[in-house]
């Protein structure tokens, strides 16, 4: 079989409708693989640098930054508030830049959200007040949500199963890599205070976002003149984008406002009418098999936004605590995207729906398996952390494999919400426990936030076995459509196997 043959979906032998067209016949091999070369060092550069924005490690340059912007006790909230801003950025930004690199070329998209990213960053090293803090970590949000739909799109544009599965893989990956990457970027110093410049935390990867660019140019000369662009966007797909700003950009508000004295317990209800409003618009807008993936890649985005990086990055943190001033070991998160990687690519050989379900099954288990795990040693954490990458990289490529490019954008812009919610959970719960235990030495406290983390595990647990059965009912519910429109047709020819 050529290669040409091998980037066909699989609804070619079934007689479906493929998410995509194939390649032309007359593009050549070396034009391919060069524009395949491309676009892989896209994904390897330009969506690390994006996903990198959203972990936030200036808790370990707390003192130092204090003591450099004369904070009082009294602001160091403030601070921390400041330092967050990127990810409420982000997810806001995402789907308005999905709708532009669809309506518009996507390559131009990215290059404008890597100058806005690379701007951001460079700026980092000007702040010297809380409000710039809090503009440069926004700047930085916001270019990285431009850079992430733009960079799914210029994948889709390769029509090629294997790269959308890498895109997939990279994303699952990097979400339980960067909060491990940003605290080895910046260690809880060996004194307490004294810190080389306090500032890298607002950038600790600043050279990942130079390579993306830098990937972004030569992406042109790779790909060559002819390149096939999506279909068109059409007016339902801009409309179901369309639906996330406003519920993703109040949620975005009421976090960043929660963070103002609300008790744990209100941002718990907070996070959950979230997910629920989440839930609902993966139902509302993804109904059909066009608008959200004929194997529920909506729900599994949401999956996987929930569930990799808070549940990794509060475990990295926790590792950091108790391993000390060297951060957090980067061994288990490594193999954990490693993991996420080599099930993508995995997806593309199996059934999607089997993939897919097997893929719930494995994050479903992570949870336990950390809930069981007391240590937080170096091998210990491969317990819950390879099952949960491993199951997030299968179900989420081999959910995209189908999906048309509005589906995964769609995904996408509920992907980082989902996040946010994770993250409120699982913050608010160890906060509440801190206030219920009041530990005094350190060794208490790090209990206390273990104990607060473990109660996450258990509610990550049920939500991870909700949206499973949401995406079961929502394959078997498309499943059932084409078989009834069939029976309805008239003397029910096409319902008969042996009909012709």
């Amino acid at each position: 079989m050529s290669s040409h043959a091998r980037e066909h979906t699989p609804g070619d032998l079934a007689g479906t409708r493929p998410a995509w067209p194939p390649a032309r016949p007359t593009e050549g091999v070396a034009r391919r693989r060069l524009a395949t070369l491309g676009a892989l060092l896209l994904t390897f550069t330009a969506l690390p640098a994006a996903v990198l924005v959203v972990p936030d490690a200036s808790g370990n340059v707390v003192p130092a930054a204090a003591s450099a912007l004369a904070l009082g006790d009294a602001e160091v909230p403030g601070l921390l508030r400041a330092t967050g801003l990127s990810l409420p950025a982000l997810l806001v930004t995402v789907p308005f830049a999905a709708v532009a690199a669809r309506r518009l070329p996507a390559w131009g998209v990215l290059m404008a959200g890597l100058a806005v990213l690379l701007a951001g960053i460079g700026a980092a090293g000007l702040a010297h007040s809380l409000p710039d803090i809090g503009a440069v970590r926004g700047v930085q949000g916001v270019g990285a949500g431009i850079v992430l739909p733009a960079s799914l799109v210029l994948v889709w544009e390769r029509r090629n199963r294997a790269l959308s599965a890498a895109w997939a893989g990279a994303l699952a990956g990097t979400l339980i890599l960067a909060m491990p990457l940003a605290l080895k970027a910046v260690p809880v110093p060996a004194d307490g205070t004294a810190v080389h410049d306090w500032r890298v935390a607002l950038a600790p990867y600043p050279l990942l976002a130079v390579a993306a660019a830098g990937a972004a140019l030569a992406h042109p000369l790779l790909r060559g003149r002819r390149h096939r662009r999506p279909p068109a966007l059409r007016s339902t797909e801009r409309g179901r984008l369309l639906l996330v700003p406003v519920p993703a950009g109040g949620f975005a508000f009421l976090a960043v406002v929660a963070a103002y004295g609300w008790s744990p317990g209100a941002r718990l209800l907070l996070a959950g009418l979230t997910l629920l409003a989440l839930a609902g618009l993966a139902f509302a807008g993804g109904r059909g098999a066009a608008a959200g993936g004929p194997s529920g890649g909506v729900v599994v985005m949401i999956a996987v936004g929930l569930l990799c990086q808070p549940v990794a990055g509060p475990l990295a943190g926790l590792a950091a605590a108790e391993a000390g001033a060297g951060g957090p070991p980067l061994l288990p998160f490594a193999v954990a995207a490693a993991a996420a990687l080599a099930a993508a690519l995995a997806a593309t050989r199996a059934g999607t729906r089997g993939a897919v379900r097997t893929g719930h099954i494995l994050m479903a288990v992570a949870v336990p398996l950390g809930l069981a795990g007391g240590a937080l040693g170096r091998w210990a954490l491969l317990a819950p952390l390879v099952p949960l990458g491993a199951g997030a990289g299968l179900a989420l490529a081999a959910s995209l494999r189908d999906a048309r490019v509005g589906a995964a954008l769609f995904g996408l812009s509920l992907c980082f919400p989902a996040v946010l919610a994770g993250q409120m959970l699982v913050l608010s719960l160890q906060a509440a426990r801190l206030e219920r235990l009041r530990p005094v030495t350190d060794a208490q406290h790090v209990h206390a936030l273990l104990e607060g983390y473990r109660i996450w595990l258990a509610v990550a647990g049920v939500a991870a076995v909700l949206l499973a059965g949401a995406t079961a009912r929502l394959c078997a519910g498309r499943a059932a459509a084409p078989r009834a429109r069939a029976a309805r047709l008239p003397g029910n020819a096409a319902a008969d196997p042996g009909a012709g």
